[in-house]
Formats: C-alpha cells, structure tokens, sequence
C-alpha cells in the first residue's frame, strides 16, 4: 500500500503540493518499481481520508490510477467524518462513479471515547453496512494508543477532543486488557494496527490475533525510520512476527532531511527517493520469498546516507 490518506493534511502537506502533482510523481515510479519485482503484489493505492470522488479524479487524470490494483478508502463517521454511518453504501457508490478499481476499507473504526458501548454499536453496524460490499475491511485498531506516546498528527492538542479520540480506537486497551467490543468482531474483518519503531507490543499483538482469527491485516514500514540506526533489524522482526497473516504493507512517512519541508507530511525533493525504498521492501521481503529474505545480508545501508 503506497502513502496512507494522501488527502488528509495530517500525512500530506496541501501547502507544498496543492495540486497533488508532487504526490503523483512519488507514487508512479513506486508502483512500477514494484510492479516490476514483485508482480505477483497487488498494489493498494493509499486510503483516502476524507472519501472525496473529486480527489480521485484528480489522480485518474494524472494516470495514478492505471499503476495500481486497489484503492483504499478509510472512513470513521462516528468520530472524523461529517457523513452518518448508515451512509457507508452512498460513500462507495461515489467513488465507484470515478474508478473501476476494487475499493478495499484499509481503516474503519469507532473509539470508546465517550463509551465502549458507542464502539460496539459502531463496530456491529460497520461489519452489516460492508462485509458483502467490499473485499477487504480492516479495522483501526488493535491496540488503544498508550497515553505517553503521540498521536501522528500535523497539529497535536490543538485539534481538541477529535486529537484526543486517536488514543480510544483499539478493541483492547493500551495495557492489553479487552474492551466489551472484542466479544463481537468478527473473524472475517481484517485488522489495522500500526507499529512504532521497536514496538514493545507486537508478540502481544500477535496473540490477539491470533485469538481473534483475523487473516488480514494492515500496518507499516516507515520510508523515515528506514534511515533509523538497526532500523533493517527491526523491519526484519516485525516481517518475520506477522509471516502468517495476508499482510498489507502500508510504505509512507517522508524522511525530514528528504523532504522540502522537514515533516513527514511532505513531499520530498527527489521522486525517486520514495521509489528507491519500495524497490528495496520488494527485494527483500517479496522477492526471494521472506523467510530467505530475512537471513540475506544487508544491501540498503550505502544507500540511505543522510544528505
């Protein structure tokens, strides 16, 4: 999965790219990289957040459209969203009017913050509204974010309490303990979970879903924490704790010192810096297959000097 919510100001700076041209240029030689070395990869373009027909026009007429597989949608009407939860089918439907690609739900979800019962029912209602209208739904999340840890916003606390429910978005709470919502997912449903770097949660997680029976799930490589130092351990780690799931690899996140702004919503100054870090996923985690992947000697470090 290439870039994660392009058309949301938290990942992507309007501001350097207001057009999304710098976005487009990034993203093709990306997926032709990666439609090159690992053919047999469905390639999902980044979910977009807010869902905006107008926005995927913008991108079909750029081409971006014809170098991906799936385009991902994310969509959180009880907490984010100005649209109701029962308008899930509409929501698709406008899309579908732009583009004949299969849409996957990359994120859906409901937070606990003013009640567990509120996720439940957010929770009930979302797998009804779209378990037989799409192929893919992953659920966002997991985990509750840990209180001490911030949220990957552009503007923190100033967004007030919408800042405030990315820490309640987890069937379980941060410590691990379960909220009244696992009793009722379903193990069709795919799961998001994003890791942090060296993510003290991740066998945890492995547990749960296992427990959970989930098959799919979502999370991702930061292209920034590649630059890392044993950033290539801790990729190999996490690959090799989550070989047994069908696995959507989200690849995002601009590196400051490569971008024009030094903020990870920003577009960088070369295209194909980003294209370089997916080539390098694709060999190493695709092509051999990743259990002879992990044990190859590093090939990436000369590579990702620091300008």
């Amino acid at each position: 999965m290439l870039w994660n919510e392009p058309n949301n100001r938290s990942h992507w700076d309007f501001d350097l790219d207001p057009e999304w041209r710098h976005f487009a240029a990034m993203i093709r030689p990306a997926a032709q990289a990666l439609r090159r070395l690992a053919p047999g990869v469905r390639i999902v373009l980044g979910g977009i957040s807010p869902i905006d027909p107008l926005f995927v026009r913008r991108l079909g007429g750029f081409g971006l459209l014809d170098e991906v597989d799936v385009l991902g949608v994310h969509g959180f009407p009880l907490d984010w969203n100005h649209w109701m939860i029962d308008e899930w089918p509409q929501q698709l439907q406008s899309l579908a009017h732009e583009t004949r690609l299969p849409l996957w739900v990359t994120e859906a979800g409901a937070s606990s913050f003013g009640a567990e019962e509120v996720q439940v029912f957010g929770l009930e209602r979302t797998t009804a509204l779209l378990q037989d209208r799409v192929e893919r739904v992953h659920w966002y999340s997991l985990f509750d974010l840990p209180p001490s840890w911030p949220a990957t916003t552009r503007h923190r606390e100033a967004e007030g309490s919408a800042y405030y429910r990315h820490y309640h978005m987890g069937l379980l709470r941060h410590d691990g303990t379960p909220k009244a919502a696992v009793q009722c997912f379903p193990s069709a449903m795919g799961i998001c979970q994003w890791f942090h770097f060296e993510d003290p949660r991740l066998d945890l997680a492995v547990r749960w879903l296992r427990r959970l029976q989930v098959r799919h799930l979502r999370t991702g490589l930061s292209w920034a924490d590649w630059f890392r130092p044993g950033a290539e351990a801790w990729f190999d780690r996490q690959m090799a704790a989550l070989a047994e799931f069908d696995l959507t690899l989200t690849l995002c996140f601009t590196p400051a010192h490569l971008g024009v702004a030094p903020h990870h919503s920003s577009p960088p100054h070369r295209p194909e810096d980003f294209a370089q870090f997916a080539e390098w996923i694709a060999e190493r985690y695709c092509v051999p297959p990743p259990a002879a992947a992990l044990t190859a000697p590093s090939s990436g470090a000369p590579r990702r000097e620091a300008a």
